[in-house]
């Protein structure tokens, strides 16, 4: 089976490029044809490359909406495809969702579209939420079925029409383990905090930033990995907090496994997400996580038991949580371990990839030719 993965960005590496790559070459090491298309090269097409698996630009395809720009991207995606010839087409994120399933409809191939998080949630600005949600719902119509990476975020979808409860499943987000050497020490002290996420509307590293304040009288020191548009305005802010001896901005880096078996806690406060993939990478590495009670973060993070879930933009909730972690290596330990042994029973990249491959197979139906 040729399998081709549309995405729109390939110069990000959030949770969507991270799951292509992980995808794509689950797929390839089973015996499968997996080729990646994106709008642009960079962080993803050169991991892609780094494992063998193909990846080729489309040209035009871009985030922004323009309406010109994005007819010549569908005529772009359509050339892929009649060079291609795929038994089936998977759509990561909006832009590529709606026009990968639009040419693969008008050309007879299979489609499914996998959501990162629906760009129609609540907390997103109205005028684009309304945007997105005629988007989605109008590509719903053109699929073969949805993917969700969270129960939350397939339920969410059934509240709208246009989506069917037979179109749309639930694959939980995972990945693969780390050698027993990354595991980190939750309970060595001080303890160092580490939060991955691009400085992005969706993220909120003002809210982590206002809460540190009122914890300066004891050791801890926080690092934030990730880049972003905001990058410089959450510097800026951390310096006029009076936090710039306390928190240290990393920017982009490849080390984040490495980083991760140094630190003591994980933490994500976010305004929204679907189901991340650096809770999990917080919890494999055995730390305990500190997340936005938002999305499908509920459905890894058990609160008071693998880690603590805090509400949106709640700067009170998690200054006292932090408190918590901050003053009981016990606890840090206990929530961490807690946290790992949850990783193990649920999500494993194996469990992810055998039932994501089905879902390709029951679309594909009987052009799949292995």
């Amino acid at each position: 089976m040729r399998i081709v993965f549309l995405i729109t960005r390939g110069d990000d590496f959030a949770g969507a490029q991270l799951h292509v790559r992980d995808i794509a070459n689950g797929c390839r090491e089973r015996g499968y044809d997996a080729i990646v298309l994106a709008g642009n090269d960079g962080e993803l097409g050169d991991q892609c490359r780094q494992l063998g698996v193909p990846f080729y630009v489309v040209k035009h395809l871009q985030r922004a909406l323009d309406p010109i720009e994005d007819l010549r991207a569908l005529r772009h995606v359509r050339k892929w495809l009649r060079r291609l010839r795929p038994d089936l087409v998977t759509c990561h994120t909006a832009k590529a969702g709606l026009l990968g399933r639009v040419a693969a409809r008008s050309m007879g191939i299979p489609v499914l579209y996998t959501a990162h998080g629906w760009q129609f949630a609540e907390e997103v600005p109205p005028f684009p939420r309304r945007m997105y949600r005629l988007f989605e719902t109008f590509g719903a119509q053109l699929g073969d079925g949805v993917i969700t990476v969270c129960e939350q975020d397939r339920q969410f979808a059934l509240r709208y029409r246009g989506f069917r409860d037979h179109q749309v499943h639930t694959v939980h987000n995972a990945m693969s383990d780390i050698e027993n050497e990354l595991r980190a020490d939750a309970s060595s002290a001080p303890p160092r905090f580490l939060m991955v996420a691009r400085t992005a509307p969706q993220k909120d590293h003002p809210t982590l930033l206002h809460a540190l304040t009122g914890l300066t009288e004891l050791d801890w020191h926080v690092d934030f990995v990730g880049d972003g548009p905001a990058f410089d305005e959450h510097v800026a802010l951390a310096s006029e907090l009076g936090l710039a001896d306390r928190v240290t901005f990393h920017g982009f880096q490849r080390d984040v496994i490495e980083r991760l078996s140094r630190a003591q806690g994980f933490l994500l406060v976010t305004n929204w997400e679907g189901f991340p993939y650096s809770t999990l990478e917080g919890m494999r590495a055995g730390l305990p996580v500190l997340a936005s009670d938002v999305g499908g973060v509920s459905e890894a993070i058990i609160d008071g038991e693998t880690g603590f879930l805090v509400p949106h933009q709640d700067v009170q909730a998690v200054r006292d949580r932090l408190r918590q972690l901050i003053e009981s290596p016990d606890l840090r330990a206990s929530l961490g371990k807690a946290g790992r042994t949850l990783f193990e029973r649920e999500f494993t990249f194996d469990r992810m990839m055998d039932k994501t491959l089905a879902l390709y197979k029951q679309a594909a139906g009987s052009l799949v030719s292995e």
